[in-house]
Order: C-alpha cells, then sequence, then structure tokens
C-alpha cells in the first residue's frame, strides 16, 4: 500500500515507540567532542550547577542553571517586549545570573525559512559568530527563540557531517578574529524554565488552580531535529514534548487536551508574508476554535515568539466577524512570572497583547486596575523626565 504524507503525519503525531532505533544513539555532543580533539573546533563546555533532563530517544541533555548569555528573539523585541522581560526577572528572582549582549545578531533563519535566499555557510557562519561572542564573555548561550534553536540545531547538524563547510566557516571566522566555536548543548530558554520548575513552583505566590490551561508546542521547537527536544515519561506518557506543558502542570494549573495539537500555529513563515489571510484564518479556525470548543481555557501557553504573536494577534480579525475566539495567549515564562507574583504590566507587559487577558488575571487574583495605575505613575515620572527608563528597582 502506499503511504501518503498526510498518513504518515497523522501515525507520527499518535504514538513513538522508544527502542533499537539508530536515532537513540545519536549523540551530538560527543560528536563535537570528537571533533575538538581533533582540532576541527572549538566547544564551549557547560559549566557550574547543572540540571539533567530527558530528550526524545533517550539521550540526556544537561541544562546550565545560571551564569548564561540570552540569544533573543528578533520578534520578541517588536512585538512582545513582555517575553524577554519575564525571563529576565524570573532569573533574578531564582538568583542566577546572565549577561544580556549588545552585539547579538539575528539567526537570519527567517530569511532561510521564508524565502531560501541564502547559502549554508553563510547561515552557519552567522551561527557561529554568535556563539564565538557568547564564548568571549564566558556566559553558557541561551535561545530564546524557537526557530534560531531549530536552526541552530541545523547548522550543528550540517558543520558535523559536512567536513569542507567548517573549513568554509573557519575561514570566515578568520577573518573576523574568532574560532570556528559551537556551544556543548544548545540549549532553548523553555528547556531552561522546565528543568527549574521545581524552584520557580517554590516562589510562586499565587493560585492557578482554578486555570484552564491549553499548550501550542512550537514546530521549530520540536519538529526540527526531534531528537532532540525534552520528552519527558511523565508528561503525556512521553509521547509529546514536555516543555510548557511540564511547568504548567508543576504550578498547578489545570492543563487540558485539544485534538489540533499537533498542527502549526498557522505563522509558517512564508503565508504569514504572503498570504496572511491564511495565517489569520488557520489560527483562529483550526487552533483557536478547537481549543474552546473542546477545552474552554483560560490560557493559551507557548514557547515561541511567532506562535504568540500568532496565536494572539489573528484574534481580533475573527473576532470582528463573530468566530468563537476571545482567549489569552502568552508564554509561559509571562504565565510563570505572574505566579511568582511579577507585576502584569511592568514585567509581563500584557498591554501589548490583543486578545483580552483581563479575566485570565481576576481569576489568578491579579488588581488589574490597580496595576494599571501603578503602571501609569510609572509612566508620568518619565513624561516629567524624572526618569530616562523604567528599570529593576521599579519592579521589584
Amino acid at each position: 500500500m502506499t503511504t501518503i504524507p498526510v498518513e504518515a503525519l497523522l501515525r507520527k503525531k499518535e504514538r513513538f515507540e522508544r527502542g533499537e532505533d539508530h536515532r537513540a544513539l545519536e549523540d551530538p555532543t560527543a560528536e563535537l567532542l570528537r571533533l575538538e580533539e581533533q582540532g576541527e573546533l572549538v566547544v564551549q563546555k557547560i559549566q557550574g550547577d547543572v540540571v539533567t533532563v530527558p530528550t526524545k530517544y533517550g539521550r540526556e541533555k544537561r541544562i546550565q542553571k545560571g551564569h548564561l548569555w540570552h540569544h533573543k528573539s528578533c520578534g520578541q523585541c517588536g512585538h512582545i517586549p513582555g517575553y524577554s522581560t519575564s525571563i529576565f526577572w524570573v532569573m533574578r528572582k531564582l538568583g542566577y545570573d546572565y549577561h544580556d549582549p549588545r552585539d547579538q545578531t539575528s539567526c537570519t533563519a527567517w530569511n532561510y525559512y521564508a524565502s531560501a535566499t541564502s547559502n549554508v555557510a553563510a547561515q552557519a557562519a552567522v551561527a557561529v559568530r554568535n556563539f564565538a561572542a557568547a564564548q568571549e564573555t564566558g556566559y553558557f548561550p541561551l535561545v530564546h527563540c524557537g526557530t534560531s534553536y531549530g536552526h541552530y540545531k541545523e547548522v550543528r547538524e550540517e558543520l558535523l557531517t559536512h567536513p569542507e563547510l567548517r573549513t568554509e566557516v573557519r575561514e570566515i571566522m578568520g577573518k573576523l578574529g574568532k574560532d570556528l566555536v559551537f556551544p556543548e548543548e544548545l540549549v532553548h530558554y523553555s528547556e531552561w524554565f522546565y528543568a527549574m520548575r521545581d524552584e520557580i513552583a517554590a516562589l510562586q505566590t499565587r493560585d492557578l488552580s482554578g486555570v484552564r490551561v491549553t499548550v501550542h508546542p512550537a514546530c521549530h521547537y520540536y519538529k526540527l531535529v526531534e531528537g532532540d527536544a525534552i520528552y519527558d515519561p511523565d508528561v503525556y506518557g512521553g509521547q509529546r514534548t514536555a516543555v510548557v506543558t511540564g511547568l504548567a502542570e508543576r504550578l498547578g494549573a489545570d492543563v487540558r487536551e485539544y485534538s489540533t495539537w499537533f498542527d502549526c500555529c498557522g505563522f509558517g513563515f512564508r503565508h504569514i508574508l504572503v498570504q496572511r489571510d491564511f495565517t489569520r484564518s488557520f489560527a483562529t479556525m483550526r487552533k483557536i476554535e478547537v481549543m474552546k470548543e473542546e477545552a474552554d481555557p483560560d490560557v493559551v501557553l507557548t514557547h515561541d515568539t511567532g506562535c504568540v504573536t500568532t496565536l494572539d494577534k489573528s484574534q481580533f480579525a475573527a473576532k470582528a466577524h463573530e468566530r468563537n475566539v476571545g482567549v489569552a495567549v502568552m508564554s509561559e515564562a509571562q504565565f510563570a512570572a505572574l505566579a511568582m507574583g511579577a507585576h502584569p504590566y511592568k514585567v509581563c507587559q500584557l498591554h501589548w497583547h490583543s486578545a483580552d487577558y483581563r479575566p485570565l488575571l481576576e481569576k489568578m487574583g491579579i488588581d488589574w486596575e490597580q496595576a494599571w495605575a501603578e503602571f501609569q505613575e510609572g509612566l508620568k515620572k518619565l513624561e516629567k523626565g524624572d526618569k530616562r527608563y523604567l528599570d529593576w528597582d521599579d519592579v521589584d
């Protein structure tokens, strides 16, 4: 019988078995270290306190707790600034130091996935340049963006398997005065939140037991080089990635199922550029409406900039057509920060979001009107020239 792609995709999302599979033996870290011994590249090592987590096919992945170099997301800065500030705020509350670099570039994967107008050496050189910049500070890279994370894993695969590409990238780095550097592990920020969920829950100040949650796992996190994503036997029986869900459950939220969890949020890179109506229709009719009908969530949690933006900001157009939409969308970093007592506007910056988040805040026991008044007081200081910026002293 001929297998069509749709059938293969449906089987893939239903169940996979761990067993005698060559993928279980894949260990990019071991291969990186082997190449370092041969003088092919430099590996930035994990250091300090570490949490070990399980990956899809059984390889154990090490997550460094502190002293992290934040590879931020282009979209976070432009659309959801409360995303990155929530990550920083949580790390500060847990007492872990970090470095917020000013010399990080875009990973340029947007260009790669949306238009395919780049080339392998250029893409790899951008990745290595950022990792070399991290190594020069001594801080270990932590990647905020799901697309950067997935893309860098593809770059790693290319560098490990193609000596001629390593030579080409090494020459480019030589012109920049930098080494061909790659980190011992590629770590997405949501993996750090999953690994740190017990420490986060220990500082929780708000009860989330009555909050209904649905989770949208980001495609570029667990569908690109899938074996590297975290899968926990205690979360979905190890059949789906555990990040986001594992944290929400640890915080006591009511995580609910819906049938289209495997589908893209609708962003899709190319069609957000050339078929925006398709994106908005998919995000609302294939994702938000299905969640509303099957799970009735108070909030949708996800872990990538494109997903938060698409699921949140697509709802206003569907609402104008009286579709069944209207549910708050945010990252699990913002959700965790709120659970730990973060200010909804000064830290999480929810006023940048389009879907109505205020019913969720009320359910979490947050007086959003008082919080908004406090935020406005801070803005008055800026208007009067008493301060140039709101800083951490204004939010702690």
